[in-house]
């Protein structure tokens, strides 16, 4: 069942799976681009926009009815942890949006592909469409949704990762070419756009299912990543040079496909700090400033002013704030050779201590 290309039509594939068994779904969905006549470039060599057969419907009521279908099984399909990408241009992001809100999806984001080398508009009769949007959705509005936010944060230089992603469109070798050498598929997304999408929306070992697999993208950014993936696609050309691709793709373990970087840190006590010779009970905790302010108790409280109290509450009383409470970890030092730490360090330590035994 996993790590299988499925030739077939998406809607009557999709209902062989079972429910709730899928952890992400990314869908890159016939546009229905509703394009007519010959477009030229500006030396007369003809410009092959997306005009294929599997492109075509009779209206956009028949358009809905089929988006309807096929996201109906995503929903049913889709874990309660799960969540949902789907990609369209302008002719169709709107009708699949109201689509999905009418199912009882919850957008989590809309995301905006800008291309950073798109296809000029050859007439000059409106502006250059360079970007494509996403919509990224959960089964339900209080859903516990996978997001690995500090990952997103990574693969952005250290910061929040916004909702305009920037990436070129295939071209070079990335671009899968037939055996005349024209490109296979006319909307083959980048890699670099699903390695995204998967590392921060699934985990390691998780289920990934694109239910218009094309040129097999999703799965090479899944397998890479060390996700399961079942791709449906009818077009059996596409299958078939999909597989390629695939047998020269393989699993490259690092700290992105494991999300490292959300990894909730080992728990520990002030307890269990004291048991173990991390603190020590009836020493005094500082501010930055070094000077003595609250002195430890055996429980992990502070004596503070004749008041016994939790370090949170402690931290707010001693920076005299509005706040009742604040992080104490942010707040409190302590003396460690004639200087003052951050209990928030020596908390680190412990843990990294811990770590190395285990």
């Amino acid at each position: 069942m996993y790590n299988t290309i499925i030739n077939g039509e998406t809607i009557h594939e999709m209902q062989q799976l079972p429910d709730k068994s899928i952890d992400l779904i990314f869908a890159d969905p016939p546009y229905f681009m509703q394009t007519n006549g010959i477009l030229n470039r500006p030396e007369g060599t003809e410009f092959h926009g997306c005009n294929d057969d599997w492109d075509k419907f009779t209206s956009l009521s028949d358009y809905a009815l089929f988006s309807c279908k096929w996201l109906a099984e995503c929903r049913r399909l889709l874990k309660p942890s799960g969540s949902v990408w789907v990609i369209g241009s302008m002719q169709c992001i709107y009708t699949l949006g109201n689509v999905m809100q009418g199912l009882g999806f919850w957008f989590i984001n809309d995301i905006i592909w800008q291309k950073s080398n798109p296809t000029p508009n050859f007439t000059g009769s409106r502006l250059n469409n360079s970007h494509e949007t996403l919509l990224w959705a959960v089964k339900y509005k209080h859903a516990k949704f996978t997001f690995h936010y500090k990952t997103a944060k990574h693969l952005n230089g250290g910061r929040q990762l916004g909702s305009v992603w920037t990436f070129p469109v295939c071209s070079g070798n990335e671009r899968l070419r037939d055996s005349e050498g024209r490109k296979l598929h006319n909307t083959q997304k980048p890699l670099a756009l699903l390695e995204r999408i998967i590392a921060i929306s699934s985990n390691l070992g998780d289920v990934v299912l694109d239910p218009f697999g094309g040129t097999m993208t999703t799965a090479a950014a899944a397998k890479k990543l060390g996700r399961k993936f079942i791709m449906i696609e009818r077009e059996k050309t596409y299958c078939e040079y999909g597989q390629r691709r695939l047998e020269e793709v393989s699993f490259e373990d690092s700290d992105i496909a494991r999300a490292v970087f959300d990894r909730k840190p080992l728990r520990v006590t002030m307890q269990e700090m004291i048991r173990e010779g991390a603190f020590t009970a009836g020493e005094w905790f500082t501010l930055k400033d070094g000077k003595p302010r609250a002195q430890l108790q055996p429980d992990g409280k502070l004596l503070y002013d004749g008041e016994i109290l939790d370090m949170h509450s402690c931290a707010a009383k001693a920076r005299n704030v509005k706040a009742k409470r604040l992080n104490g970890f942010d707040v409190w030092h302590v003396i460690r050779q004639g200087k003052a730490v951050s209990i928030s360090e020596v908390r680190e330590n412990f843990r990294a201590g811990l770590a190395r035994e285990n």
